[in-house]
């Protein structure tokens, strides 16, 4: 049987370790590798560099910037998107998606920091170093946290002319907790240990629009900054929306049991845009452990039907979740127990470093997390990018 893979990049993303590359912790190389290395020792499996803008059910082929390609089996497996929630806000601020987007907040960041150290009025110094991340999920609590200590270790080095007590570093949350499914007492934990960070975390905060110079809650009150990371939910990705079949929420393809689309044998979606069970069933989550589940069962059941038999119905195993917060923090709710503290930061690390795909990229990173902890210091802090923001408009107001 061959095998052929589309994407519109030649390499993996270790998306989990994003939000350390947008706070100058590590290399975007480091969490990456080529797909074709990844590949060199699967003869069966090639891989073609293609953008995909639709499929062809009736005629079982995928439409590509680059042609046709047609198939017997599909998987569709193109991850998931930022959900703006019907607002458009995708040009005013930073999303955590991808590499790209990982580089571009690094940039905007020190970025700000640079014009501030620049900026001759208080006000609009302030405004500058007022940074706002929206969204209280896994991403948003880990780069709060990351934030922190840059602002607390490293930059009051790098700019010893800024005074960094007028810094802020503001989580807004629009319910009234942050790390939804994860138990209230380990909540409590992030949200203390947030606390002790600096980070002001703002519940029953929803954001009724954005722009380059801050937000508006939906209260009316306004918050000027210098950069706002929106990391408030997922949606199925762009391709979801072009294939011809029920949509769930968010817009995930809708899918039985068996991860096929309805009526389509062959056809299977997988991974943050499916939706399991039909319509009024739960999703599940939009998590790494449950795409790797459904592509196992995914690979089984194709395997399965060559051979005639039936496919298998999916049935996720939950193992837990992890959060780090920070040096020595985070929390862990896995095979039922709850951890929180140095022992959940240490399995965290262990974690994440076994799921890290390649030896060398294994080894960077474990240097660049030891030397980080031992000197207090990133050693990443480029810009490669001319900021998008040089000023800030004198008639936003003040942050509060």
């Amino acid at each position: 049987m061959d095998v052929t893979i589309l994407d519109r990049h030649n390499y993996h993303t270790f998306v989990p370790l994003l939000y350390q590359v947008a706070t100058a912790g590590l290399e975007p190389e480091e969490i990456a590798q080529p797909i074709r290395r990844i590949l060199r020792d699967v003869p069966n499996v090639r891989f073609r560099l293609d953008t995909v803008t639709g499929v062809d059910l009736d005629r079982r082929a995928v439409i590509t910037d680059a042609g046709e390609v047609r198939y017997d089996y599909l998987v569709l497996a193109a991850g998931s998107a930022t959900n703006y929630f019907g607002q458009d806000l995708a040009q005013v601020t930073s999303a955590l998606r991808d590499l790209d987007d990982a580089e571009r907040l690094r940039d905007q960041v020190l970025g700000t920091f640079e014009a501030a150290s620049a900026e001759e009025d208080h006000s609009r110094r302030r405004q500058l170093m007022t940074l706002i991340v929206v969204g209280g999920g896994p991403t948003g609590v880990e780069l709060a946290g990351a934030l922190a200590e840059l602002q607390r270790h490293v930059l009051p080095h790098d700019y010893p002319d800024l005074d960094l007590s007028c810094a802020r570093i503001l989580l807004l949350e629009a319910t009234d907790r942050i790390l939804p499914g994860m138990p209230k007492a380990l909540q409590d934990k992030a949200q203390a240990k947030l606390s002790e960070l600096g980070v002001e975390i703002r519940f029953g905060a929803p954001v009724a629009d954005a722009d380059a110079d801050g937000v508006t809650l939906r209260g009316g009150e306004r918050i000027a900054a210098g950069a706002v990371v929106w990391v408030a939910g997922m949606r199925a990705p762009p391709l979801a929306d072009v294939v011809p079949t029920p949509k769930g929420v968010g817009g995930r393809l809708v899918v039985e049991k068996t991860l096929q689309l309805p009526d389509r044998p062959g056809v299977y979606a997988i991974g943050d845009m499916a939706h399991v069970g039909g319509l009024n069933a739960q999703p599940h989550p939009m998590l790494a452990p449950v795409a790797i589940q459904q592509g196992n069962l995914v690979a089984e059941s194709i395997l399965r039907s060559l051979a005639g038999k039936r496919p298998k119905r999916f049935i996720y195993r939950d193992r837990g979740t992890m959060v780090t917060i920070g040096r020595n923090a985070a929390v862990a709710h896995i095979f039922g127990l709850r951890l929180s503290g140095f022992i959940a930061w240490l399995i965290w690390l262990t974690v994440h470093l076994v799921w890290l795909i390649g030896f060398r990229n294994r080894m960077l990173v474990l240097v660049n997390w030891a030397w980080n902890y031992l000197t207090y210091d990133r050693g990443v802090r480029l810009i490669r990018r001319a900021s998008s923001r040089q000023h800030v408009s004198n008639g936003d107001e003040e942050a509060p």
